[in-house]
């Protein structure tokens, strides 16, 4: 019988060792009940992942600056930024600045999509802009807009609406699987209005809603005063002596005038409107002397979402997506990835 070296004695023992070490420190704990274990929580990693609106940092937007005739080229992130700083007071409720963020890249992203150029100057500096800065598409600010124009405020301000534009980020409205003409407005007079009341053509989403919430709007009520004369050349009738001018023949189912019928010639309430540069097409007037006092309520067309109702159902606890479906009728609110992709790989 051959004689065991002790090395290999040594080694087996320590083998046997490791084994049953750990097996003995668990053993006391093994009747105890576990009372904790090992979490996990990815909530806020994803959702900063998700805030960082970077579908909307790869789209460029060339704006064509009014006052300087030039094209400034703007992330898009920093473009929709620019329009909710112009379009909305950054005093309102963090939800309906977000509705209004919401509107204001479904506006871009379905003019960028369907290369949309119209409104934008002809002139050669034009050449290649997408959109320009004013009311004609969506009025636009920089960020040294909004410096000179905020002053000491402008460090809240611009956080607030950044993070409203973060929230949306790559999110538009859309009807039927496309991008909805997302109008909006600033007051309304209790009601907004049925597309075809205003503008040519029928569009299903845009449809006359209650929003009791404008009444609180300072925007809600205003009076003009005009000469007797100026209005009959502005319309292009004769206001007589009569104890009546003119008469209101049609109303819209948003409670604004239609129709009205001055000494025979019958004016629809937008070329009215238009014509005396009113507030709104929900007016009415009265003569005092040789002047015609004239009342509106509500400011804008009147059509798709009220910023001062948004901004009221903010208040009473709606979020941004209750507000935009309550403005939009039947519209959805859809990942933009694809879109903005599209637009991207055009380029």
């Amino acid at each position: 019988m051959k004689k065991i070296k002790p090395f290999i004695v040594l080694v087996s023992f320590l083998i046997a060792l490791t084994l049953v070490i750990p097996a003995v420190l668990v053993l006391p704990f093994s009747s105890e009940k576990a009372s904790g274990k090992l979490g996990e929580d990815l909530s806020k990693s994803q959702a900063s992942e998700k805030a960082e609106p970077m579908a909307d940092k790869a789209v460029e937007v060339a704006v064509f600056r009014s006052e300087t005739s030039k094209i400034e080229n703007v992330q898009l992130d920093e473009y929709l930024v620019g329009v909710v700083a112009a379009e909305m007071p950054a005093e309102f409720n963090e939800e309906a600045l977000k509705a209004q963020a919401l509107t204001a890249r479904t506006y871009i992203v379905n003019r960028l999509m369907t290369n949309n150029n119209k409104g934008v100057p002809k002139a050669a500096q034009a050449k290649g802009a997408q959109v320009t800065d004013t009311q004609a598409h969506q009025v636009y600010m920089s960020d040294n807009d909004q410096r000179k124009a905020w002053g000491k405020d402008y460090e809240w301000k611009r956080k607030k609406i950044e993070e409203a534009v973060r929230a949306t980020s790559g999110q538009i409205i859309t009807y039927e699987g496309k991008p909805i003409d997302a109008a909006f407005f600033s007051t309304s007079n209790g009601y907004t209005e049925n597309s075809e009341d205003y503008w040519p053509g029928t569009i299903p989403y845009l449809r006359s809603v209650a929003s009791p919430w404008d009444r609180n709007s300072p925007k809600f009520n205003s009076q003009k005063v005009i000469s007797v004369k100026d209005f009959e050349a502005r319309l292009g009738v004769k206001v007589g002596s009569g104890n009546t001018i003119g008469k209101i023949i049609a109303r819209t189912e948003g409670k604004r005038v239609a129709k009205v019928n001055i000494g025979g010639k019958v004016l629809t309430g937008r070329e009215i409107r238009e014509a005396l540069d009113l507030q709104s097409t929900d007016f009415s007037w009265e003569r005092k002397g040789n002047n015609i006092i004239i009342t509106t309520r509500g400011n804008g067309h009147g059509v798709g979402m009220s910023q001062y109702g948004a901004n009221g159902m903010a208040e009473e606890g709606k979020s941004y997506e209750e507000i935009v479906k309550h403005y939009y009728q039947g519209v959805e609110i859809t990942s933009a990835e694809t879109m903005l992709a599209t637009i991207t790989a055009k380029k």
